[in-house]
This record gives C-alpha cells, structure tokens and sequence, in this order.
C-alpha cells in the first residue's frame, strides 16, 4: 500500500514538475532615482560666482582678442578653463580625459572671421563604462563681445554671456565627477560662437566624421539673468528652444510625415521632452518652458550646428533677458547702465540652471541606450501595436510605451511592458494619438523617447 502511495506521489511530482512555467509579470523599475535629488543638491552657487567672475576678469574673451596674456583674453580663458578639468580631473583619479580642439579657420570663411585665426574649444570627457562612443554634451561658450563684434581689444566682460554657462559646465563636471555611468558625459566650452558658430561647427562636423552616438546636446548660453527688459523678474522659469524635426530628414521621411503625424515629433523636441520631463520630477520648483522654435527669434545658438549634421540639440536658458547686458560696450547713457558685467549675473539662479543640467546629464548616461528603430501599426483597427528592435544592456528593465493625444505638447500617459520586442495596445484607435517607446533600466532611469519611423510589415 505504502508503495503504491509513493508511486503515485512520485508521478504527481513529475507531471506537475514538467508544466510550463507562467510568464511572470513586469517588475516595475522604481520611478525615481533618488541620487538625482543628490545630484541637484551638490550644485554650489558659490563656485559658480567664483567661476564666473574669474572669466569676466580676463577682461575680454573675443575670439579676435589676446592669446598670448596670462591674464587677459581668449587665450588665458580657455588655459584656465582647461586647467580646471584637469584639477577636477586629478580629484576623480582621472576620470575625465580633457583636451583642446584647434581648429585654423581661414579668412572669410565666416562673415565674421577676416584673418586666419585659431579656434579652439576645450573638452573633458568622462568615459562611460558600458557605451563609451555614446555621449550626452552639455556645451557653453568661452568667448564674449562688445558692441563691436570685430573689436577685439575693448572690454567685454561677458559674465552672463556667456560666463554663466562656462562655469555652469565646470560645476557640472566637478558633481557628476563623483559618479560612474554606462554611458559617457561631454562638457565643452566652445568658441567662436559670436563669431559665427564656428566652434560648434567644427565639433559638430568633426563628431560626424568619426562616428560619435551622440545621444543629445544641452546647449547653455545665458542661464544667470532674472531680469526682463519687460520689468519681469523671474528665478523660477527657464526655457528649453528644440526644432520640431530634423533637418536632415529625407524627402521620403517628410512625405510619410503628412500622412502619419509627427511635426513636432524630432529628435530634438524629445529631447526638450526628456528635460521637461525630469525638471518636473526631480526639481518640482522649477518651470521649464518648452518653446517650439530652434532658437530665440532670428538669432543663433551653438545647438544649432549639432542639429544641422542631424543630432539631437537644445538650448538651455533664462526666459527673461535684459538686452543693455547684450553684446553692448560697459558704459552709462541717459541714466541707464549697459555692459554685461557680474552685478547682472543671479548666481543662485546660475546655479539651478546648472542643476537642470546636471540631473538630465545623469538620466541620460545612467540610462540604457534608445531602441534603434519604432515601428507601428493599426489602421482601420481598434488596437495599436508598436514594435522596436531589441536593447543589448545589461541595465535593461524593459520598456515604456507613451502616447498622448496630439494636439498635446507633453507626453500624457505610459504604460512599462517589460522586456518585449512588440506590444498591442488594445483599445486604442491610431488615428486619435501619437505614440512613442523608450528603454526602462533597473534603476528607473530612460531614454528618450523614440517615435516610429515606419509601419509593421513594410
């Protein structure tokens, strides 16, 4: 008896044993990554003022000005700013790789550039551990101008413009420095840029050439200003400028856009999205403001050149600005002082701009990379499908889907489907959203959001 009762234990066991196992449900990655909070913390308005009045010290910082000084010009700007890499660079034990980029720019070849002339930008690169050819930039510009862009000799202190981001950089590379991450962080000063964009040209090209992932470009030019020239004073808003589409998509691309959507859509306009995204969670106090134009109206910023070769691009900045502290020589008339000098420069405000910076740097190279390509499809359905290729990472939770509806400048609503390669949103009619996927990692970190670029099945 007692052996018949072991057999049939035994064959219970292999049977049951022999069931497939039931596909477990997605682990929902955590929806915030508290070293951020940390990270915005660590920004300090004190080594930001000390940075900034440093670079205004040198007096003038024009591309056609001075390199030979030690204490005044480009030339002495762009050695200090290069020797402070390096010392945040021996405190990490070598964690950033800093060096120039010269670049000899005939004469004429930018309107504002008559004689030959040497542009150089610094870089310092932090190497990431897993995807060390994908890079997200935070770019400012060394150089500064008087009323006079050719005039290289008058004082132009440029404290707001552009010292403000050049020290935003510095204290950026001097938190995140503390850090390891999968993917790797470029902080550059660029010259040049009043010039013509000349800097951010170069890099831009040069990037290109060699085959860089540039996962996006955080251009920040003039984020210490809280005055208007409209009488607003502000400390709390800043803006995000990103084009709507690339403007090296194909013909091909652009007809597909007329039937299928995605005007606003670009890899630039998910990238403000990203920033907008992150500001609202981890710095609740700020009010990023998203602005459908490349850039303020009819003027130019070192992003530009980045999206010009096709990569993703924005500019960060104060959405207030007193114009008698732009590009004007120092000088008091009818009462009113012009001359872009400290006294104009909020540090505080500097230094949350700086944060903003910092927080998205960290998202972004903590991250896993992107899915490489979206398809969808559900025409004359009452479902969506979307399906993407798969994320080599050791990082990878999943993925999120997104959608809103598509007069709606944010993405509204997501839902994390786990580690799947295609899904169907049952329910949901293509024709009334827009929709887009991102790559979820274990620390509940993303991506940028990736739309589709073509149809399941063709």
């Amino acid at each position: 008896m007692k052996f018949r009762l072991y057999c049939l234990l035994f064959a219970f066991v292999v049977v049951f044993s022999k069931r497939p196992v039931e596909a477990q449900p997605a682990q929902l990655p955590p929806a915030q990554d508290l070293r951020i909070y940390d990270i915005a913390k660590a920004v300090s308005s004190s080594r930001i003022e000390k940075d900034v009045r440093t670079l205004a010290g040198f007096g003038t910082r024009s591309t056609l000005s001075d390199t030979v000084s030690a204490t005044r010009g480009i030339g002495a700007a762009r050695r200090w700013i290069k020797a402070e890499f390096d010392k945040i660079a021996k405190d990490c034990g070598g964690c950033l790789t800093v060096t120039y980029q010269h670049n000899k720019v005939p004469a004429d070849k930018f309107a504002r550039i008559k004689e030959p002339t040497v542009v150089t930008n610094v870089i310092a690169i932090q190497k990431g551990t897993v995807n060390p050819n994908s890079y997200i930039i935070m770019s400012a510009d060394i150089d500064s101008r008087a009323t006079d862009v050719m005039d290289g000799k008058v004082d132009a202190p440029g404290a707001n413009d552009n010292a403000s981001g050049m020290a935003g950089a510095i204290e950026a590379a001097r938190v995140l420095s503390k850090y390891k991450f999968p993917n790797s962080i470029i902080y550059v000063g660029l010259s040049g840029e009043e010039q013509g964009l000349v800097g951010g040209t170069y890099m831009a090209e040069m990037a290109k050439e060699q085959g860089w992932d540039i996962i996006g470009v955080m251009n920040n030019d003039m984020i210490g200003n809280i005055e208007g020239v409209d009488g607003v004073i502000d400390n709390r808003t800043f803006r995000i400028f990103s084009e709507p589409t690339p403007v090296t998509e194909t013909d091909q691309e652009r007809g597909r856009r007329r039937f299928y959507g995605g005007e606003v859509d670009g890899i630039s306009r998910q990238l403000a999205r990203y920033v907008h995204k992150t500001v609202s969670t981890y710095m609740p106090e700020m009010n990023p403001m998203m602005v459908y134009r490349l850039d303020r109206f009819g003027r130019g910023g070192h992003h530009r050149p980045f999206n010009d070769v096709g990569y993703a691009g924005i500019r960060i900045m104060e959405a207030h600005e007193y114009y008698p502290r732009q590009h004007q020589d120092i000088r008091v008339e009818d009462g009113i002082s012009y001359g872009d000098v400290v006294e104009g420069v909020n540090l505080d405000y500097a230094a949350k701009l700086t944060a903003v910076n910092a927080i998205n740097l960290s998202s972004l190279a903590w991250a896993p990379k992107a899915p490489a390509e979206v398809k969808i499809g559900g025409a004359v359905q009452p479902a969506t499908r979307l399906a993407w290729s798969a994320v080599d990472d050791p990082n990878l939770a999943g993925y999120r889907i997104y959608w809103r509806d598509t007069t709606v400048p944010q993405w509204e609503h997501s839902r994390f489907v786990g580690k799947v390669n295609e899904f169907t949103l049952e329910g949901f009619v293509i024709d009334n959203y827009l929709f887009g996927v991102a790559s979820v990692g274990k620390d509940g970190n993303e991506s940028l959001v990736v739309f589709p670029s073509s149809l399941i099945g063709r």
